[in-house]
């Protein structure tokens, strides 16, 4: 479904991403993971073609991202909070997005209806624009209208980062029933290897903007990964 190839990102002759080959197939749920500075954002941006690869290319359903914008019909994302309207209202800002999706005011409100319990009483209705959301009610304005119009691609930079343990809970939820209702393929990063492993059916890490590891979800996958990570703490001689 998205085919990425001999793709490379350099900055002042430095490379920050590196991948020769790799392939998301449909209904995925890819987790992507690493520490600061992996590359894991720039992926995501160049398969959103909101930068420039120095090499290679990324296809998106055979449409290669940088050469034509039909991939945007079928993609949802979500990767920082510019990507909202900060001077608009919550509801201001997903008739919005549903415009852009073009869904009636009923198919609106009654795909809103079904994230009353991630919302938890904070975002419809508080007369509140976004810009004076925290930064957890930002996130959840900003996956919701991602996953406007049922897109069959949705990319979530760490979708969990400033969610409240409850809300992180609700999001795993959401994010695998809307994966299994609407056979979404989902491009996931975060730094919490909990949320990452439980969520998703692939997991890759990234460590200096290379692939490193490549695993399909088993019972032992956050154990291998959080052993990856886990410092290696040199025992004391006497």
């Amino acid at each position: 479904m998205i085919q990425i190839t001999d793709l490379i990102k350099a900055y002042n002759k430095e490379i920050v991403l590196n991948i020769p080959e790799l392939a998301i197939e449909k209904g995925e749920i890819f987790g992507l993971v690493g520490n600061n500075g992996a590359g894991k954002t720039t992926m995501f941006n160049i398969v959103l073609d909101l930068i420039t690869a120095s090499k290679g290319q990324v296809t998106s359903k055979g449409i290669a991202v940088r050469d034509s914008e039909d991939w945007k019909e079928f993609t949802g994302a979500f990767i920082d909070e510019s990507f909202l309207i900060g001077y608009l209202t919550a509801e201001e800002y997903f008739a919005f997005i549903a415009g852009l999706r073009r869904m009636s005011k009923t198919e609106t409100a009654a795909f809103l209806g079904r994230f009353a319990d991630f919302f938890n009483g904070e975002i419809l209705g508080k007369k509140k624009f976004i810009r004076d959301f925290s930064k957890g009610n930002q996130k959840k304005v900003g996956i919701v209208a991602a996953l406007m119009g049922k897109p069959e691609i949705v990319i979530l930079d760490e979708p969990f980062a400033n969610l409240d343990p409850s809300s992180q809970f609700k999001l795993r939820r959401l994010i695998k029933e809307f994966a299994a209702e609407n056979g979404a393929t989902f491009l996931i990063s975060d730094h919490t290897l909990e949320n990452i492993a439980d969520v998703s059916t692939r997991l890759i890490i990234l460590e200096k903007g290379k692939i490193v590891r490549d695993v399909h979800k088993t019972e032992t996958t956050l154990q291998e990964i959080e052993a990856f990570f886990k410092p290696v703490v040199e025992e004391d001689f006497v």
